[in-house]
């Protein structure tokens, strides 16, 4: 307990608010309180268990609902891919009542096509807990993107017109191409068809999945355009969206890597919010201010790959906030 204590104090340093669960400020910076007021909360609770993720839920205040609820997660490219353990969101799942979506993958592997698709879902205990949707398996539809430097459009798969309410359940973890995937890459590259996806990674030059390696931007502007699809997303659904971060088996490759390099830090916990950006923001400064030795790597990976100007640019189009109230759920 003391270690997380000390955690939270260096997030709370770092100009945040942060709240216990009673609603007793336990430290602030000098906001004022009209600003206050319009700071999103992340909800934070240490120990990752099925009960906990259900807590972190109920406290959003915000419930899953409509004819059809997404759940968006990642099924994982291998048995091997630290994707969310079903055992482990199960009783989230039944409770909300919601189909797992996913898309298809712009690379050669185990998830390219719908049947391999649904192939790893089953395998990895998906299809068992609840139904499963690919989106773009019958087709694609384009969101409009507001305000973009480089995308004018996002394409989803088209089944996404089917979801009147979307759960954000995501993994929080390293990505070797975007530094880190939260909240804001199961939203931008989770939901592009194969082609958005290719779209997304060529910052707009072109939506070819043949020639998605050839067409490689700079690296801000690949982050840059995961932010602007978020934004089309966030657009989309408005308030018929929640999301949940369980940072767990953090290791510096994606659940898209079928052979990821072993977790070397320990885990954090689960985190929720109604705002994306506050949410990864959250799981980014904890993960900067843990005392885990084993964090450096996954720094590393997050700074060599500029993964935070996801943030900076989802905040500019107005997706959300990087400042937050952190509150933490007592066990």
């Amino acid at each position: 307990m003391k270690k997380i204590s000390k955690m939270l104090a260096a997030v709370a340093a770092l100009g945040m608010v942060v709240f216990s669960s009673c609603g007793q400020k336990t430290s602030t910076t000098e906001v004022a309180a009209a600003e206050q007021d319009t700071i999103p909360t992340v909800y934070y609770i240490k120990n990752i268990t099925p009960e906990n993720i259900i807590k972190v839920y109920e406290a959003l205040g915000r419930k899953a609902d409509g004819k059809n609820i997404g759940i968006k997660i990642s099924t994982g490219e291998s048995n091997k891919s630290n994707h969310l353990d079903t055992a482990l969101i199960a009783d989230f799942v039944r409770l909300v009542n919601g189909t797992f979506v996913e898309c298809n993958t712009a690379y050669a592997g185990n998830r390219n096509t719908t049947e391999a698709h649904l192939k790893a879902a089953k395998e990895h205990g998906f299809t068992d807990l609840a139904g499963v949707d690919i989106l773009d398996a019958e087709g694609e539809i384009e969101l409009p993107v507001v305000g973009g430097k480089h995308l004018t459009k996002d394409i989803v798969g088209k089944n996404i017109q089917n979801y009147d309410f979307m759960v954000v359940l995501s993994h929080f973890k390293g990505h070797q191409m975007g530094g880190f995937g939260g909240a804001l890459k199961n939203i931008s590259i989770g939901l592009g068809s194969s082609a958005g996806k290719a779209y997304i990674h060529t910052a707009g030059k072109t939506n070819c999945v043949d020639s998605l390696w050839s067409n490689q931007p700079k690296q801000e502007e690949f982050i840059e355009s995961m932010a602007e699809a978020a934004k089309a997303i966030t657009d989309y659904y408005g308030d018929r969206i929640l999301y949940i971060n369980v940072a767990n088996r953090l290791s510096v490759d994606c659940d898209c890597n079928g052979n990821p390099e072993e977790p070397k830090m320990g885990d954090l916990g689960v985190f929720a919010s109604l705002d994306p950006v506050a949410l990864d923001r959250a799981c980014v400064d904890m993960v900067m201010n843990s005392d885990d030795p084993g964090k450096a790597d996954l720094i590393e990976r997050i700074n060599s790959r500029l993964g935070t100007v996801i943030l900076k640019h989802a905040e500019e189009l107005g997706v959300g906030s990087q400042k937050y109230k952190l509150v933490v759920i007592e066990e």
